[in-house]
């Protein structure tokens, strides 16, 4: 979409190597933390903050306490082989200390801390034996006042190649070249809640635990995202779609192996009362792994075939729509529905002859990638989109769809995600939520079982046991590959003692591999050619091999309550009796011990979700964020759930009773829209 950022914004999004020191070699670790533009650096907030508090003399301190002490470097004390070097310094009445240096050379130490000189030293007070020391001085000045100004120091996330200084400079450019913006927040709320002004609030937001700043930043990101997705329904629900009447023909002849629940029944209700009207639908199906999201979506576009228009179902990844198109084919078998898969890998006479089904009304379902929505793509008259795993899409790829067809299509977005009804609004504020919260009957409980990590070689001979009854199975590893630094079992490590013991049957699966390896290796497991799966949490997800009866998780500590249970979700879709071993390992926290006695105890995706929930706290960012599908990147979890039914409120206020973005906080809010990147709901009221 075009974009017409208004010009006060634009010293804000100038490129971080605008700034005076950012070369080359600052570029990629910059490119790490997203950090490619001024405004990502302003609110590149701290993790934490160092208290110091300045002394006259060591006397004054205690042990373990950070300080700022005056010191006069008197020895160096070189290390006798590998230990480290150290330099003696005093204070002014005549106390010593160590300022002990770890592999390094001591000419950087002396150059720091000349003999003779006085030197403003910061850092942490420790004792080993009968000396004092400050290992690895955090700061060293000859300048007083310079180092009075850590006594609150923040401390940055980083990458390789980013110091806390450097960072902390970089912060400092962008913030002096930040102009003064309107203010967008409801004056009687900003008074109530005492938030300072927007350019105030990042400034204190970098200095210190400012809690009433860091919640004003907050509070503007939830506003921006609830006024944006409030713009893109009221949009939608004035734009002209296709009312869609069914007769029932079709869906009368769907031979379904089992009896609808209760809440697919609702959903279908649901979801016919939209079709039915003049208006889009834009309608949020949550639905646990296994719940039957699938035979409602089917439904739906059933009543579209049946009122003479064809239906659209996306997928993100080729595996996922070759899975649906293969479901929906046998229970269409009988019905006389035509359905295509369509997807990128689909070339010369294959392809012209779907287009064409698709252009003349012959084709009435297509199953796809989002090949099914490229600019070639015509359709003769698409009424309705299902989207599936809708986090994997944003609302400006559900927008797209708006393109397709006649009318704008209806859209039925589904997710095998659970998520808790307190942030729905936050993700899906601009859809109608239907949830399926019962499960099919006949489906069996997944055997769920805590395993301790010694116990590594009974579980690897529980598993070939398994193997040799024909069946497959799935095991997952936090990540890809080991950290120097901590002993967290890697994908790519497990993979090659597993093939060791299994041969060929062993395939893999993460992230970091070229998507064609990563295809040809799921293609392999879900054909049965491979019989077990060695993967990170890239599984969760779009996966369906009903004959994979066991998974393992190792370190399963380390995983959030959602995940946990959309990896379990992986097994169990089957006739047969499931198994998940929840590996953990020697020492469990009390969060990660009652997580784990949740697993065992319940298999109600919706119960764990809001569990989880409550157990993260708001000292634990949300689960979603580590995979980039959270749009929040200020707002930690705690704030989302106090603030954001104020943002709702507000965003609604400004749209009902104070003008809507014509208005003068309107104007104000625009700029709010464009500051957080969710000015797709102020081209939608241009039309655009």
């Amino acid at each position: 979409m075009q974009t017409m950022r208004p010009d006060l914004l634009n010293p804000l999004f100038a490129q971080s190597d605008s700034l005076k020191g950012v070369g080359p070699n600052l570029a990629r670790p910059l490119e790490k933390l997203s950090l490619l533009r001024l405004k990502d650096l302003a609110y590149h907030l701290p993790d934490r903050f160092v208290q110091r508090r300045a002394v006259a003399n060591l006397d004054e301190a205690s042990v373990g306490e950070n300080i700022v002490i005056a010191l006069t470097p008197i020895d160096y004390r070189s290390p006798a082989g590998r230990g480290p070097f150290r330099v003696l310094a005093s204070d002014e009445p005549g106390n010593v200390c160590a300022l002990t240096y770890f592999g390094r050379n001591g000419g950087w130490a002396k150059k720091q801390l000349p003999i003779g000189e006085k030197r403003w030293v910061a850092g942490r007070l420790d004792q080993f034996g009968q000396t004092l020391q400050i290992v690895h001085p955090d700061h060293v000045s000859d300048d007083g006042a310079l180092s009075l100004g850590t006594l609150c120091e923040a401390v940055y996330p980083l990458s390789d190649g980013l110091t806390q200084g450097r960072v902390a400079a970089l912060v400092q450019q962008a913030m002096a070249l930040a102009p003064e913006l309107p203010e967008w927040i409801e004056p009687g709320l900003l008074d109530k809640m005492q938030w300072p002004k927007w350019r105030d609030a990042l400034a204190l937001a970098h200095k210190s635990e400012h809690e009433s700043a860091r919640d004003r930043l907050a509070y503007d990101e939830l506003l921006a995202s609830s006024l944006a997705l409030m713009l893109v329904r009221n949009a939608n629900r004035a734009r002209s779609g296709t009312p869609l009447m069914g007769d029932g023909r079709f869906r009368d002849l769907l031979k379904l192996p089992f009896a609808l629940t209760g809440a697919q029944k609702r959903s279908i209700t649901e979801i016919e009362g939209d079709l039915a009207q003049p208006s889009p639908m834009l309608r949020l199906l949550q639905g646990d792994v296994g719940s039957g999201k699938t035979v409602v979506a089917l439904e739906a576009m059933l009543i579209a075939i049946e009122g003479g228009a064809q239906a659209a179902l996306l997928a993100p990844t080729e595996i996922l729509a070759r899975q649906h198109f293969d479901t929906l084919s046998r229970m269409l078998t009988g019905t006389g529905v035509n359905i295509t898969l369509f997807t990128g890998r689909d070339k010369g006479r294959a392809r012209e002859s779907i287009l064409m089904g698709l252009l003349d009304g012959s084709i009435d379902i297509c199953v796809g990638t989002h090949a099914i929505f490229q600019e070639a793509v015509a359709y003769k008259n698409l009424a309705l989109a299902v989207i599936d795993e809708q986090h994997r899409f944003g609302v400006g790829q559900r927008l797209m769809l708006t393109q397709k067809g006649k009318r704008t299509p209806h859209c039925l977005a589904m997710t095998a995600t659970p998520i808790p009804r307190t942030l729905t609004l936050a993700q899906y504020g601009e859809m109608d939520v239907s949830r399926l919260d019962e499960m099919p009957p006949g489906r069996q409980p997944i055997d769920t079982r805590v395993v301790a990590v010694e116990r590594m070689d009974d579980v690897i001979g529980a598993l070939a046991r398994h193997l040799e009854t024909s069946q497959q199975a799935y095991w997952v590893c936090p990540m890809v590959r080991e950290l120097e630094t901590e002993d967290i079992a890697a994908a790519e490590a497990r993979y090659a003692e597993l093939k060791l013991r299994f041969g060929d049957q062993v395939v893999l699966v993460h992230g970091q591999l070229r998507p064609e390896i990563k295809d040809a290796a799921m293609e392999r497991f879900a054909r049965g050619e491979a019989r077990l799966l060695v993967g990170t949490t890239v599984i969760e997800v779009g996966v369906d091999v009903p004959n994979a009866t066991l998974m393992v998780i190792e370190q399963a500590e380390r995983f959030g309550l959602a995940q946990l249970h959309q990896l379990r979700g992986r097994v169990g879709r089957g006739a047969d009796k499931s198994t998940c071993l929840l590996l953990r390992g020697p020492t469990l926290s009390e969060t990660a011990r009652e997580r784990l006695a949740l697993m065992r105890e319940t298999q109600d995706g919706f119960r764990l979700a809001e569990e989880d929930l409550r157990l993260r706290g708001g000292g634990e960012l949300l689960g979603t964020r580590q995979s980039g599908d959270t749009p929040f990147r200020v707002a930690t979890l705690e704030q989302i759930q106090r603030l954001l039914p104020l943002a709702h409120d507000d965003a609604r206020l400004l749209i009902e009773r104070d003008g809507g973005l014509s208005s003068r906080r309107g104007e104000a809010a625009r700029v709010l829209l464009y500051l957080f990147e969710r000015d797709y709901g102020v081209q939608l009221l241009r039309g655009g």
